[in-house]
Parts: C-alpha cells; sequence; structure tokens
C-alpha cells in the first residue's frame, strides 16, 4: 500500500530526462503497479520518455529554481530516483528523509550524503547510492568473489578492478574510442578528480593535473588492450569490502586506446575549467584555442598548439582535437565555462547513432591466499 492509501499502486519519481533515464522509465512503466512521474527541468525531454502511458506523467521541475516546491513534490512519492547530476542529491535525500520516501541514486557516497544516514536510519528511509554499474554492478561482483575466498578461509592478498562503458567495437569509430550513453557533462567532470589507491602496502596519490598521464595498458581476453587509469580513491573499499589484508586496492576506469593522451591535453589547455568566463559568447573554437596557447592569431595555430602541448603537429592528439572541431571557425556553445562548452560539443560529435550497439568490460583481478592443508 502507498502513502496514499491506493493498494498496490506505487509511485515513483524519477528526477532527471538524460540519456540513462530512457531504460528506466521504461521498465517502471512497465510494472502494472507502478505510477511513474518523470520531472525534468526540459519538459518535452520527460514527455518523450512518457508518451501516451496511462501510468506516467511528465513534470516540468528545476531543482535548482524549484526548490521551495521540492518537498511536496517528493512527499507525494513513495520512491525517488535522481539521475539528476550528483551535486543534486543531497539536496533531494534531505527531502526524502523529512517526508518518508526512499531514494535511489547511482552516483558516488559524499560525505554530505553520508551525513545524512543516522537520520534516514531514524526515519526509517532507505537512501542507497552506487547502484548503477561503476559504482554498483561492480561492487556486487566483486564482494561476491571477496566473500567466497573468505568463506574457503583465504585472504585476499590484492584486487584491481577495472570497468569501461564503452562503444561495441563495429561502433568505436572515432579518435576518442568513446561514445556518450551518459551525461558528456559527467564524462569531463569526473576527469576533474584526484585519485587515491593502495599498491603493495603504499598508498599512492594522483593529482588531478596527471590523472590521464599515469594511465597503462591492461589487456583483456577476447577485446585486446585497454588504457586503464585509476578511478577517484580507492582506499575506502579496503574496508567495505571487508578485505583489511590486502595490500593492493586499486579500481580503475578503462577506455580505448588513445583516450587519455587527449583528455590529459585537454586538462592542460583548461578544457576541464568551471571557472565562468563572459568571453565565450559568440566566439569560435579556434578564436579560443588561440587564447588558451596566449596566441592573439590565428594564422598558424595548427603549429602553435603542436608545439603548446609538445607533441607532433601529426599525432593523434592534434588528429583528435581537429576532429572534435576544436580547431574551427564553429561558434561555441551558449556556456559560460570551457567544461560546459567542451561537453556541449563532445555530444555533438560523439553520440550513438540508431541501432549502434554499447559494451560494458568489467575485469575483476584478485590475488588470493589459502592456508595450506594439514597433512
Amino acid at each position: 500500500m502507498s502513502k496514499k492509501g491506493a493498494i498496490n499502486v506505487k509511485h515513483v519519481l524519477v528526477f532527471g530526462a538524460g540519456l540513462v533515464a530512457g531504460p528506466l522509465v521504461q521498465y517502471l512503466l512497465d510494472q502494472a503497479d507502478f505510477q511513474v512521474t518523470v520531472a525534468s527541468r526540459t519538459l518535452s525531454k520527460a514527455q518523450a520518455l512518457v508518451g501516451d502511458h496511462p501510468q506516467g506523467k511528465a513534470l516540468a521541475f528545476d531543482v535548482a529554481r524549484d526548490s521551495a516546491s521540492l518537498g511536496d513534490l517528493v512527499a507525494q512519492a513513495d520512491l525517488v530516483v535522481s539521475l539528476l547530476p550528483y551535486v543534486y542529491h543531497v539536496q533531494i535525500a534531505e527531502q526524502c528523509v523529512r517526508h518518508g520516501t526512499h531514494l535511489v541514486t547511482t552516483s558516488y557516497v559524499s560525505d554530505a550524503m553520508r551525513s545524512l544516514d543516522r537520520r534516514a536510519t531514524e526515519a526509517g528511509v532507505i537512501l542507497l547510492n552506487e547502484i548503477g554499474l561503476d559504482p554498483g554492478i561492480d561492487h556486487m561482483s566483486a564482494k561476491r568473489v571477496i566473500d567466497r575466498v573468505h568463506d574457503a578461509g583465504g585472504e585476499v592478498k590484492s584486487f584491481r578492478s577495472y570497468c569501461g562503458g564503452l562503444p561495441a567495437p563495429e561502433a568505436n569509430d572515432n579518435p576518442l574510442g568513446y561514445k556518450f550513453s551518459w551525461s558528456p557533462r559527467g564524462v569531463v567532470l569526473a576527469g576533474r578528480n584526484d585519485a587515491r589507491y593502495l599498491e603493495n602496502g603504499h598508498v599512492v596519490e594522483i593529482p588531478n593535473a596527471r590523472l590521464f598521464a599515469t594511465h597503462y595498458l591492461t589487456w583483456v581476453e577476447g577485446l585486446g588492450d585497454f588504457e586503464a587509469y585509476p578511478n577517484r580513491d580507492s582506499l575506502p573499499y579496503v574496508e567495505l569490502y571487508t578485505i583489511p589484508e590486502t595490500d593492493t586496492m586499486y579500481r580503475g576506469t578503462l577506455r580505448n586506446l588513445g583516450w587519455c593522451d587527449v583528455m590529459q591535453k585537454l586538462n592542460q589547455l583548461g578544457y576541464f575549467s568551471l571557472e565562468e568566463r563572459a568571453n565565450l559568447g559568440g566566439r569560435t573554437f579556434r578564436q579560443v584555442m588561440a587564447e588558451l596557447i596566449g596566441k592573439e592569431s590565428t594564422d598558424d595555430l595548427e603549429a602553435d598548439l603542436a608545439a603548446f602541448l609538445n607533441v607532433s603537429p601529426t599525432s593523434g592528439v592534434m588528429a583528435a582535437l581537429e576532429w572534435l572541431g576544436l580547431l574551427s571557425d564553429t561558434p561555441v556553445s551558449a556556456q559560460n565555462t570551457l567544461l560546459d562548452v567542451l561537453a556541449d560539443q563532445m555530444l555533438v560529435k560523439m553520440p550513438y547513432r540508431e541501432g549502434e550497439r554499447d559494451m560494458v568490460v568489467l575485469l575483476h583481478e584478485f590475488v588470493a591466499a589459502y592456508p595450506t592443508p594439514s597433512p
């Protein structure tokens, strides 16, 4: 019974109508006893997901602007699924705790979200985070093996986990080896993170400026080589996975070859910046690039850029930047940060075409030690 008292009716409120929302909304609408409301800043996107389904409703709602009415909206639901950028999750979670509504997100648990745990427990509210692919499915599959090792009396001495959502081989047809099945802004934002992991008993810390420069090749059976680089802070998972005995804890991201070098140079250029820039409007990518490398003229931009980045003019990095349109005379999008300009351009150049498949690559590597059997 829902909070409204109707038998066998559950009201699910979904915030967000972006790239990852479609399959979820369709699944929820396929459930006979669910009423589904999709709330999105862009009403047309929510309407496209709901269509004319009798159990679905589309709603125009901007969490950033409509915070005063957020609580009323949450109070009407039995379950909230937030597919918004992670910065809004805590705001929604606070209202869920206040109104007794459960919450699901796919994002990492932030310190602010963790601080709500006691209040949520007292209110009988579930705040379920890290329940996507990575983080999510990777946790479940790793813990299954870890528990199996422990149940057999063994110890996990080393754990490495790699995950990537990538184009299927037949759809891998651009210089970056990547296409977007989730928010481009989220992908670029992830590139701003520092990283930390445990290697042979030593803590290794990687500053954001060197994140993509620390990549190495890892081989996956049946698929070949991929680039791997560290994914955020791996250390908390020593405790969360209950493997205090391990000397190595590494969680990494997988990408096709060439991705890391391009992203490293984009970061070096300043394209990961969230600093607001009033002078972006009406400018071309070529003009912006010249400014980023300190040149007034765009006449020799390709050669000047290659020299600035310390790469060959015929390198894969230069080819990728040109393919992305970052040296073109195309006007930049109507954004006020370089990160958002880059995210918009990546979505223009790197979408999945109709009928193309994506591919999940999830690899766990364990080193386990077991007691010697008694003679």
